[in-house]
């Protein structure tokens, strides 16, 4: 398959209330060979205050919100119209599932388009980010890493890059970091091949799991605290609710477990180190050999043989695995019992509002196609309320004079309400960037940062433009 390496700039770091402001993709073969590439960037949306800080890490100078000519609907619909073209492929980023992914689902989802794109239509999902951790830890010498001051390697693209050779001049440019993913992608292909091939083995949920039921025990790895920890493992059950694997971790004698009662094996199971470990198939992990058990010192002290024969253990008690998915389905429901009292706006909804039915698919289609004077009424077709509101902001921030008065008025003050609020909102708002300017205009001035200082400036005076219009609202 080729790969579509891709990387979003934003306002900030919430996936749920920022925006895409810059979309880098390069679609290359599986040598790594460019064949295409697609690059734009949008204008702000009314509805958004951008993060202060996140303008200055990737650059983006206030003329840019403003003046930009492409909106940012237009850029999601030339983005989906890249992507779509470019498909089937595996789409890869460096931090991209946690980060770019949930940015592209929800942008998605709010502008009316099938959020789930790169898992659909024999699309798939990678990230470097993680293969690179995983490469480092099987294979220390593949890729050079600084270190933090505890002593741990220190993965962040804009550091990894010059210190291994590739050209990165331009961090923090959507382009810029494509580019340099590309090129950390085709070194760990060469320097680490066995963790690269293990890599392209588990981009979807359905090869994850296939390896999962059908392997014995395998190694694979977590990321926490600021390192990567190697866990040797064998597969349980699929969580009740949520359908990752659930695994135990073979540095335990399961035969101190598998007779428990439920309330004692509930109390194990909250303890830490944790004896199962999620693997979260939809993440995908980097599952290797059970035969790199050997490089880890607390699995080698242990002994292959004796691994198998605790895995053996685990698969053949169904009594043990029942109680283990007893446990997690009732930890589950008091934890969406709790979520249930919470109030989620639309935004929010996409991972508890359910799929889009075919009727409202059928009317998103029918409403990107239209002219902007036939959008209101086509927009009345949906029975999701959600995508009601969706797509009347659509329209209020593209062709406001298609929308009546009162529906118009009333996005505006609701845009003015959010967006001046005093209280800590989970969005940003107009006094929470203000406060930020100020904190970092303390700091600048103290480095002398002339250039950063300048920008602030800049960015103050055109929210003080927005606070205008909405103060007017």
């Amino acid at each position: 398959m080729n790969y579509v390496f891709y990387d979003f700039e934003t306002t900030g770091r919430s996936s749920t209330w920022d925006q895409i402001l810059q979309c880098g993709a390069i679609l290359v073969n599986d040598d790594f060979q460019e064949l295409d590439r697609f690059e734009a960037r949008c204008s702000l949306n009314q509805d958004v205050i951008p993060e202060p800080t996140a303008l200055l890490v990737n650059k983006t100078k206030p003329d840019q919100l403003a003046k930009t000519n492409l909106s940012h609907y237009g850029l999601v619909n030339q983005m989906h119209e890249v992507f779509q073209k470019w498909s089937p492929a595996i789409f890869i980023g460096y931090n991209s599932l946690s980060f770019d992914e949930e940015f592209l689902r929800k942008t998605l989802f709010k502008n009316l388009r099938d959020p789930y794109l790169t898992q659909m239509n024999g699309n798939k999902r990678a990230d470097i980010l993680g293969l690179v951790r995983s490469a480092h830890l099987y294979y220390p010498e593949c890729i050079k890493t600084p270190t933090s001051e505890k002593g741990n390697a220190v993965f962040k693209l804009d550091q990894l890059a010059p210190m291994n050779g590739i050209e990165h001049s331009n961090a923090h440019d959507a382009i810029g970091d494509v580019w340099a993913t590309i090129n950390i992608a085709k070194l760990i292909s060469k320097n680490a091949p066995s963790v690269w091939k293990a890599s392209l083995m588990t981009t979807s949920r359905i090869e994850v799991n296939q390896i999962v039921e059908s392997e014995k025990l395998f190694c694979f790895n977590e990321y926490f605290y600021g390192k990567s920890r190697p866990f040797v493992v064998t597969l349980i059950c699929k969580h009740p609710k949520y359908n990752w694997p659930q695994c135990f971790d073979l540095k335990n004698d399961p035969s101190d477990y598998v007779d428990l009662s439920v309330e004692a094996l509930k109390e194990e199971m909250k303890k830490s180190p944790k004896i199962i470990r999620s693997v979260k198939d939809n993440k995908h992990p980097i599952i290797m050999n059970p035969k790199y058990s050997k490089n880890f010192d607390t699995y080698r002290s242990i002994g292959c043989e004796k691994l198998y024969k605790r895995a053996e253990i685990i698969r053949n008690n169904e009594e043990f695995k029942k109680k283990v998915s007893r446990i997690l389905l009732d930890e589950a429901q008091e934890k969406e019992d709790m979520d249930s009292q919470l109030d989620l706006e639309a935004e929010e909804s996409i991972y508890k509002g359910g799929f889009s039915s075919d009727k409202d698919k059928m009317v998103m289609a029918e409403f990107n196609k239209a002219e902007w004077k036939d959008k209101l009424y086509i927009s009345d077709k949906f029975k999701d309320q959600r995508y009601n509101y969706f797509a009347k902001k659509i329209i209020f921030n593209e062709a406001p004079n298609v929308l009546p008065k009162e529906i118009f008025s009333e996005i505006k003050r609701k845009n003015a309400q959010r967006l001046l609020s005093k209280s800590d909102e989970k969005f940003n708002t107009l006094p929470k960037a203000y406060n930020e300017i100020d904190n970092l205009r303390s700091k600048y001035d103290d480095e002398n940062d002339v250039e950063s200082l300048k920008l602030l400036e800049e960015l103050n005076n055109f929210l003080m433009q927005i606070e205008k219009k909405l103060l007017d609202a």
